[in-house]
């Protein structure tokens, strides 16, 4: 997870490579090309044409890949997947995948963080009829060297891993071969990782993306350059938030072009009651899973839901502009 000093360290890692300041406004010191400039908002709908999206949950299996960009950037990464057997157990290693082509997230943990640490997230996205595809970056990890400014080349990291991922869905004798919708796409990350997702509609833009789900994240090294298609996003944020403040994280939302809406929990941290407490997971568990099924199946009927069950319990606060 992005410990408590590692929000000022990143931004004095960034200011002094990039000399991009602190804001928000600006990105970070010049790409080799200048980032295409947004499009227009788009209408309230999806981007991606609707498909039948599945009418129960799944059992959950897990794999590993083990993945390498360079000598120098391994990256292992996780991927649960929608299951055949009964649902509701823990993640099975190996099982058989489920009938059905199912649209791939993938997802970026924290400084110091890795992808396993997020199970009880990401294995409800699964249930729920996503393939989520996991790496655990070379530096940022629990096993890295802690060099926060390497958050900065994360985004490639990731866009490398999902060209592989996607590259199953063609490769023979593959588990997941005939089994991923590859046109329908997001990108999801939480501190650093939110950071990185943030760089992938930005600076780093990956357009085969189609939405993402941005984690207590903040623009710092990658700023609020929005580019490319209009792709929906969803942005989670504790207000107790005392590493990433709750301020930065809606100063980035707020200047998000796209349909957009950000899910704020008044009594939610950084990470143990943004992410693990029961009743909070919950809440983002459901209102994620919502959302991913709105934005990658086109499934109307999750739109409603998604209100409805962002603000159960009184937990949350929902500003909707989807």
């Amino acid at each position: 997870m992005f410990r408590r000093r590692a929000l000022a360290l990143v931004t004095t890692a960034v200011l002094t490579a990039t000399a991009a300041g602190c804001s928000t406004e600006d990105p970070p010191a010049a790409p080799t090309e200048a980032a295409p400039p947004p499009t227009s908002a788009a209408a309230p709908t999806p981007q991606v044409s609707p498909t039948t999206a599945p009418t129960r949950s799944h059992a959950v299996g897990v794999r590993r890949l083990d993945l390498s960009r360079g000598e120098d950037r391994p990256l292992p990464t996780t991927v649960w997947y929608p299951a055949r057997g009964e649902r509701g157990g823990e993640p099975e290693r190996g099982a058989p995948v489920a009938r059905g082509r199912f649209p791939v997230v993938v997802f970026s943990h924290g400084l110091g963080g890795r992808s396993d640490d997020y199970s009880g997230l990401v294995s409800r996205w699964a249930e729920a009829g996503f393939v989520v595809a996991a790496p655990t970056f070379p530096r940022t990890s629990s096993d890295g060297d802690g060099n926060v400014l390497d958050v900065l080349n994360q985004p490639a990291d990731v866009s490398y891993v999902l060209d592989e991922v996607l590259a199953l869905d063609d490769t023979d004798g593959d588990p997941l071969r005939g089994r991923l919708d590859t046109g329908r796409v997001a990108a999801a990350g939480h501190s650093a990782g939110g950071v990185t997702t943030i760089g992938l509609f930005t600076t780093r833009r990956d357009d085969r993306l189609d939405a993402g789900v941005v984690f207590a994240g903040t623009a710092i090294g990658f700023g609020t350059a929005f580019a490319g298609s209009a792709a929906p996003q969803l942005f989670v944020h504790g207000e107790l938030d005392d590493v990433v403040k709750y301020t930065a994280g809606k100063a980035v939302y707020d200047k998000v072009p796209w349909p957009k809406a950000m899910l704020s929990l008044p009594e939610g941290d950084h990470g143990r009651r943004l992410l693990s407490n029961d009743a909070t997971l919950g809440v983002v568990s459901g209102t994620t899973v919502e959302f991913l099924r709105w934005s990658l199946y086109g499934d109307p009927a999750a739109r409603e839901r998604m209100t409805d069950g962002a603000t159960r319990d009184g937990l949350a606060t929902f500003d909707d502009q989807l």
